[in-house]
């Protein structure tokens, strides 16, 4: 089911969307006489890839999710509650290419969660660091928090999850029924909010990694891009699993 689940999600994103329906419709207008039905799904695919790639659709599709949650400022952490004793730091990926510097074995979005992660526990005195989602990324993110000064009796790895799912079934032992706080991207915050509220834990979001930030337009922002696209592509993602978590009644 998880590698099912990978593959089919693939074909949905804006990229290969695209691509079907102009290999579609260049297909029927080479090689078929249904030239007006061709035409129109040539044009979609154009479409859907120029609109994917521009900056107000891209952000239009991600600020709904990234700002479900708002940042967290320990300060505003309820008074008179139990201390937080554990900050989660959900995974992403990562390699363990020994030709390059560890600062490059975790990818962009996982350092901004690490990074948010070892911020926040510097600020809670006595907290662990639960980090997660795989070997590559469990340990690419140990190596790296101690690297940042986080001591090795502070850091649990979690090796084995693959996915949101099943981290919360495996911090799920550690945290208990305490509150503690998750950290992941902003996109992503809803569907892991909704994961681990759903086995009953009390998790408090601290969103991180924001893709779509408001910001004044600069002439660049107006020219479709790769970038544009892959954070369509980021949305996407998120849109189709919350839907397939919802479907599944596990959120």
């Amino acid at each position: 089911m998880f590698l099912m689940k990978k593959i089919v999600s693939r074909f949905l994103f804006p990229m290969p969307l695209s691509l079907e329906f102009l290999l579609v419709g260049l297909f029927l207008l080479w090689f078929t006489r249904r030239q007006r039905m061709g035409k129109a799904l040539v044009t979609c695919g154009a479409t859907l890839l120029v609109g994917f790639s521009n900056i107000f659709i891209s952000s239009s599709l991600l600020r709904p999710l990234e700002h479900h949650y708002p940042p967290l400022v320990v300060a505003h952490i309820g008074a008179g509650t139990p201390a937080v004793s554990f900050i989660a730091v959900l995974g992403g990926f990562a390699d363990d290419d020994p030709d390059v510097p560890i600062t490059s074995r975790i990818s962009p979005d996982l350092m901004v969660r690490l990074i948010e992660g070892v911020r926040l526990h510097r600020e809670i005195p006595g907290s662990k660091l639960i980090l997660s989602g795989g070997n590559d990324s469990a340990e690419g993110m140990a190596k790296m928090a101690e690297a940042l000064g986080v001591g090795a009796g502070d850091i649990l790895r979690l090796a084995e999850p693959r996915d949101t799912e099943e981290e919360s079934q495996q911090i799920a032992p550690l945290v208990g029924s305490q509150r503690f706080i998750l950290v992941t991207s902003a996109s992503h915050m809803p569907r892991a909010m909704g994961l681990f509220r759903k086995r009953g834990l009390q998790p408090i979001a601290a969103p991180t990694d924001y893709l779509a930030p408001r910001h004044r337009l600069e002439p660049d922002d107006f020219v479709p891009d790769g970038y544009k696209l892959f954070k369509s592509q980021i949305a996407f993602y998120e849109y189709l699993g919350l839907a397939w978590e919802k479907l599944r009644g596990k959120i």
